[in-house]
């Protein structure tokens, strides 16, 4: 059977955790800054993680993550 191919969109996008969790970056944090107030721009610094409804979909675009 050949090797799968990873989706290179979806890796450009997500980083997979130690144990297993995928990371993923938040998004409106790269324009229109101006009126967004500090605090929500310092949250959104921040990785957030793929919840479990979706995190299959993330696995089969990703098979050697």
């Amino acid at each position: 059977m050949p090797k799968m191919k990873t989706n290179r969109g979806a890796a450009k996008r997500f980083k997979f955790t130690g144990s297993g969790k995928v990371k993923r970056s938040k998004a409106a944090h790269r324009h229109i800054l101006t009126k967004k107030t500090t605090k929500r721009k310092r949250g959104l610094r921040r990785a957030g993680a793929i919840e479990g409804a979706d995190l299959k979909e993330v696995r089969r675009l990703l098979p050697y993550g």
